[in-house]
């Protein structure tokens, strides 16, 4: 008969079930979000942020959206509440001007694949301008907290 450390039986155990958990969770496909309550922005897509000087219930209502949109689509690899753990970039560290909507706009549009494997997919294969826009309004509202 093997007798087996039960330290070891229990790093054996919880390994397995580490390991089930994320391959149980597989690929994610990005959810559609509803964004009639937004401004239309039209098919053709903006440089620079279309929402960043909304104000009052229209800016409220973006911020409301692009929460939602961010926590269902891009919280399981950029963090919950947009912050990230290490996963991938920290989303918040964008700068508010044209330069960091330009790296926004290429990656939602673009993905990121490495080696073959996508890290990110298209967002714009799955979610409008208006939802994508809204997240970044809201991750810059996000940033202006901390």
């Amino acid at each position: 008969m093997i007798k087996l450390n039960s330290g070891r039986n229990y790093l054996i155990a919880l390994i397995l079930i580490c390991s089930f958990g994320l391959a149980a969770h597989g690929p994610v496909t990005p959810q559609s979000i509803d964004t009639s309550t937004l401004p239309a922005l039209g098919e053709e897509w903006s440089e620079t942020n279309p929402y960043r000087e909304s104000e009052g219930d229209t800016r409220e209502e973006i911020l409301r959206v692009g929460a939602s949109a961010y926590n269902q689509n891009c919280a399981r690899c950029h963090g919950l509440e947009g912050i990230s753990g290490g996963i991938a970039p920290d989303l918040r560290e964008l700068a508010s001007d044209y330069d960091g909507d330009e790296w926004y706009v290429y990656r939602v549009q673009n993905g990121a694949v490495r080696n073959g494997a996508v890290y990110m997919p298209k967002m714009t294969e799955h979610l409008n301008q208006e939802a994508l826009w809204s997240i970044r309004t809201w991750l810059e509202s996000v940033s202006e907290k901390e």
